[in-house]
């Protein structure tokens, strides 16, 4: 039996199907007022089948923590019942249901926060074309995000998931908070790289405190082992993340990769896959979830012998039957290019395929005329 049709336990008892996730990506399609949509619920249940856990897109835990045109909020009593729905939609299809939780901090476009004005650590700028300054948050507003996904979590439990992902990734605020580059404060959360923790375990604590009592809540974090820009977050000072993630006694960590065999971003003499590295610091102490380009059933199970959970995003946007083939012997017949003519049969809302169609690289797309 191939190991990612294994089932898999988490230590406090969860149990998957399977060892294969739904990657968190964004779609642009819930309302533009925070509400998940029909489209989205579609959306869901055509990729659900396949995995054990399903990690949502990104919701915004403020009103300044919204990242993307059209995404779910999870910041206000008021959207309960369509991420209810949203909950229920996975769980009907056999997945354990995750909220992947968030604030974009300086990443934030600026029509899509109030006053038109990002925020983050420090008044940093990110490194990119026509990037906007954001306002160094005060000391009390800071305090009051962490009590924000302490409250996101609530809302997570009452609306029926299995559990949350504290978005620490792909260069959003927890991770402005770690980052040297975009983290100069000088209070309690600024300083070396122990105190630049003080923010994302602080966001921990708050989100296990809104679980208390929910015993089978999975919390989990995801993670970018590196940042490219100088300063920047470095494989050492990952090594001091893992560490203090394992103090916190999560379920899971889900470390956030574009290709799931590179290695240093920093340093093209460094051999090692980021994810062996990572694998090693954790050394079996807690789940560790994998991604990035594991197209293949051959690819996955070859991962699988370094990581505990396999995470598909691209793969199931182009192949919803992608386990199934598996299953079925038909390994030969998975797609790995996206069919241009096959939007309505993928139940891919238009928004996400517009985005997908017109960034070129995004997708491997198929070669032939669109009917």
């Amino acid at each position: 039996m191939k190991r990612m049709l294994q089932p898999f336990q988490f230590k406090n008892g969860v149990e998957l199907h399977n060892r294969l996730v739904l990657a968190p990506m964004t779609h642009y399609s819930s309302a533009p007022t925070g509400e998940v949509s029909e489209h989205e619920l579609a959306y869901y249940r055509k990729r659900a089948k396949n995995v054990g856990l399903a990690i949502t897109a990104c919701a915004y835990v403020t009103e300044d923590g919204k990242g993307f045109p059209n995404a779910f909020g999870v910041n206000d009593d008021k959207f309960i019942p369509g991420l209810r729905q949203l909950a229920e939609s996975l769980r009907a299809e056999g997945a354990k249901a995750i909220l992947q939780i968030f604030h974009a901090g300086r990443m934030s476009p600026p029509e899509l926060v109030p006053n038109e004005q990002p925020v983050s650590a420090s008044a940093i700028a990110p490194v990119r074309e026509g990037a906007v300054t954001p306002r160094a948050l005060e000391t009390e507003e800071v305090e009051a995000i962490i009590e924000a996904f302490g409250e996101a979590t609530r809302r997570a439990i009452e609306a029926g998931f299995d559990g949350v992902e504290i978005h620490g990734a792909n260069t959003y605020l927890i991770q402005q908070f770690f980052s040297p580059h975009s983290n100069r404060r000088d209070d309690r959360f600024g300083g070396d790289v122990n105190a630049r923790l003080t923010f994302p375990r602080e966001v921990i604590r708050s989100v296990k405190r809104a679980a208390e009592g929910a015993d089978d809540f999975l919390i989990g974090y995801r993670f970018s082992p590196e940042e490219v820009e100088e300063p920047g977050i470095t494989l050492d000072d990952t090594d001091v993340l893992i560490d203090m993630l394992l103090e916190e006694n999560l379920d899971y960590l889900h470390a956030s990769l574009w290709n799931f065999n590179i290695g240093s971003m920093r340093n093209e003499n460094v051999t090692e896959r980021s994810i062996d590295r990572i694998a090693k610091r954790i050394n079996g102490a807690v789940p560790l979830i994998g991604v990035g380009q594991l197209q293949r059933p051959g690819q996955v199970e070859d991962a699988l012998n370094v990581i505990d959970l396999a995470a598909l995003g691209r793969e199931l946007i182009i192949d919803p039957d992608w386990l199934e083939k598996v299953k079925d012997g038909r390994e030969d017949e998975i797609e790995t290019e996206l069919d241009l003519n096959k939007q309505a049969e993928l139940a891919v809302p238009a928004p996400l395929w517009n985005a997908i169609t017109t960034r070129a690289g995004w997708f491997p797309i198929k070669d032939q005329a669109v009917k």
